[in-house]
């Protein structure tokens, strides 16, 4: 008799523990996670970038290589009016273009004279990438820099000499400017060039000549916080296009095996991979005009705010970083135009999402975590990111409602995972209470840290978020709800 109530005992202590989240560290992550590095990153949203150059002046996209540095000279350059632009336009970061195909420097390497010590500016003592950091610091914005792997005007590109040069500059740039939140490194990689007047065309092997694994890590050595941006990360990876568009399924996990810098599939780069040994952020970059060093011609060009935030929405609003190149004109300066429509983003942004129209209201689930203090659905509408909705462990649908208390219009829902634990939602429904009959109104698959789902307005009392399929019990940070403000 004892002993069967010791049994009976232990089963009923099995039951109640069984499937119980009792706080936030005890719920199981994924086998993938992002660093804290990688999250702070991407909760940044939207960074820029400045290509500004020799091309500015050739009015060229790539330079061959053969321009004479006397060419550069910005009469204004003023790299605050940047920032503050920048500040003002709502970016976090802005990412320098220290050198681009061309191989003219914007700060007076010691190892090449293709650089703006032979320029007229500022007599050839200028240092372009100084002005640049004092100024992003100045304004309390990340700074990143990009150095192109390709070099057109370098004698030795294409041989082993120029692997020494390359991370000779890098070595400049990571140690010569304080700290560098991010480095840029893209896959151009070889073609004509003017290679010290040879006047010729190098291949080279993608996935060999630039032993990346040693540079990556010299760069990393250099600057322990140093996130890494190139087709292949290690931290952040390019999305596959130039038009700022993340795919509609994205995932932050990818098979770091199947990428090469240079060389990486695009279409397996604007989708990720469910089931990736890596996390690497997505990055989207475009031009706010149609090319990425500035043309006098393309003033008209400009895209305007609502073109922005339609890429807003497929890139930040699809699990990814938006990158937004603004070019510098001759003068030095960011254009007019240039500036308002990016400040115009901001506004749009700012007077859309201030107000979460979910915020406080009536909220249930389908299924909570044992410890509903910690994990309640409520938590999913307190404005505040540090809390969480989860299920019961090994609960892989769910359904949450929201009751708005009155009829309300809007017409963007926003869904965020808690992704410190992962990224496990692949496929969801929302259906919203239209005279009281439920009605779908969108659906998806991937959420991640931030998805936005846009629709034509609506009006409606009530909202319910289906979770159809996770990798794992589904954690939420938060649900928003709102209206378009133009």
């Amino acid at each position: 008799m004892y002993k069967n109530c010791l049994f009976l005992f232990y089963c009923f202590i099995m039951l109640v523990g069984c499937n119980q989240n009792s706080s936030k560290n005890d719920i199981v992550k994924s086998r993938v996670i992002p660093t804290s590095n990688q999250i702070v990153y991407q909760r940044q949203k939207v960074i820029g970038f400045v290509h500004f150059g020799m091309n500015t002046f050739t009015d060229k996209e790539w330079g061959y290589g053969d321009e004479n540095p006397q060419n550069f000279n910005p009469q204004k350059l003023d790299a605050e009016q940047w920032a503050i632009a920048a500040k003002e336009g709502g970016l976090k970061e802005l990412i320098l273009v220290a050198k681009h195909h061309d191989g003219f420097c914007l700060w007076p390497s010691k190892y090449t004279e293709h650089s703006i010590k032979n320029s007229p500016y500022k007599g050839g003592k200028g240092d372009i990438v100084k002005e640049f950091v004092d100024a992003c610091r100045k304004q309390g914005l990340k700074i990143g820099l990009y150095l192109s792997p390709w070099d057109r005007n370098h004698k030795d590109y294409g041989k082993q000499e120029y692997i020494a040069y390359y991370r000779n500059q890098l070595n400049e740039l990571l140690t010569n400017y304080g700290e560098i939140a991010e480095i840029w490194f893209d896959g151009a990689n070889g073609g004509d060039g003017f290679y010290g007047g040879a006047n010729e065309t190098r291949k080279i092997d993608r996935a060999t000549y630039y032993d990346w694994p040693t540079t990556i890590a010299l760069a990393k050595k250099l600057q322990p916080n140093l996130l890494i941006f190139s087709d292949a990360g290690p931290d952040i990876h390019w999305i596959g296009n130039e038009n700022g568009f993340a795919g509609e399924t994205f995932w932050s996990t990818i098979d770091d095996s199947k990428l090469v810098i240079g060389n990486s599939d695009m279409n397996y780069l604007n989708s990720g991979d469910p089931n990736g040994n890596k996390w690497i952020v997505g990055q989207c970059d475009v031009s706010i005009r149609p090319g990425w060093f500035y043309h006098s011609k393309e003033d008209s060009l400009v895209k305007t705010p609502q073109q922005l935030f339609d890429i807003y929405l497929k890139s930040v609003g699809r699990n990814s970083v938006l990158l937004i190149n603004i070019p510098p004109n001759k003068d030095g300066l960011f254009s007019k135009i240039d500036i308002e429509n990016l400040k115009g983003l901001n506004r749009i942004i700012q007077n859309t999402f201030e107000r979460n129209l979910a915020t406080g209201k009536t909220i249930t689930a389908s299924n909570t975590s044992s410890n509903s203090k910690v994990f309640a659905p409520e938590n999913l509408v307190d404005n505040n990111s540090s809390t969480i909705w989860t299920t019961k462990d090994n609960c892989l649908s769910a359904e949450i409602n929201i009751n708005l208390g009155s009829s309300t219009q809007f017409d963007i829902i926003e869904l965020n995972e808690a992704i410190e634990y992962g990224q496990r939602i692949s496929k969801f429904q929302v259906l919203a209470k239209i005279d009281g009959i439920w009605t779908p109104i969108t659906s998806g698959t991937t959420i991640g840290l931030s998805r936005l789902l846009k629709f034509d307005p609506i009006i409606a009392d009530g909202i319910k978020i289906t979770v159809e399929s996770t990798s794992n019990s589904p954690v939420l940070e938060s649900i928003g709800v709102y209206k378009l403000q133009l």
